[in-house]
């Protein structure tokens, strides 16, 4: 979840067949993150999804070919609906919005998702590019507009978004919610912000 930008994939498409059915996409991701909690990545089955969503095994298939496609759409998905609306004009306030969002995210059974699927790459390599261009370029894409933004107000100069102080942004956060699993809350947030990443953006102005 570093900021430097990757092209995000464009969104799936069906897979042929009748229309897509908007609504079943809500019911099928909250039955992914339900299950992806109870047994996990390894374990989790397109006929476990189906079961649980209440749907026939041809309405996953599709908008979906393979398990991987479906987690990761699905956890992709999930991600992006916390980046939205980040903009608030200044950049502090972006960061500040982002910053909190992820740590809300990663308490959240999205969090939960996307740590299993980090934990499934060990033994699942296929997973690591999917990954990658998945629920990572989701929010690399989110840090990266916001850099962005900041530069076209003139807040930062060119180049920040490849800065020590972007990648700060989130590395600090991330290294506690995967290696050490201390506390990533609101208050430790505040404290990465203040006393690391600001500074270094005002140092590099």
């Amino acid at each position: 979840m570093a900021a430097t930008l990757v092209t995000e994939p464009p969104a799936r498409t069906g897979r042929g067949g009748r229309p897509r059915d908007p609504s079943r996409d809500d019911v099928i991701r909250a039955a992914i993150l339900r299950l992806l909690g109870d047994v996990g990545y390894g374990a989790l089955t397109m006929d476990a999804v189906a079961a649980e969503a209440g749907v026939g095994k041809a309405t996953i298939y599709r908008r979906w070919r393979t398990k991987q496609d479906l987690v990761v759409d699905t956890v992709s998905e999930l991600n992006r609906s916390w980046t939205i609306d980040a903009d608030t004009g200044s950049l502090e306030g972006d960061l500040r919005q982002l910053v909190h969002r992820m740590v809300e995210m990663m308490a959240s059974p999205v969090g939960a998702a996307t740590r299993s699927l980090l934990a499934a790459m060990q033994h699942e390599p296929a997973l690591i590019e999917a990954y990658r261009e998945g629920p990572l370029a989701v929010w690399r894409r989110a840090f990266a507009e916001m850099w962005a933004r900041a530069e076209g107000r003139g807040e930062v100069g060119p180049d920040m978004h490849q800065s020590l102080a972007a990648e700060a942004s989130t590395a600090l956060l991330v290294q506690r919610w995967l290696a050490t699993h201390e506390p990533v809350d609101a208050s430790y947030a505040e404290a990465v912000l203040e006393t690391v990443v600001l500074p270094l953006v005002r140092r590099d102005r």
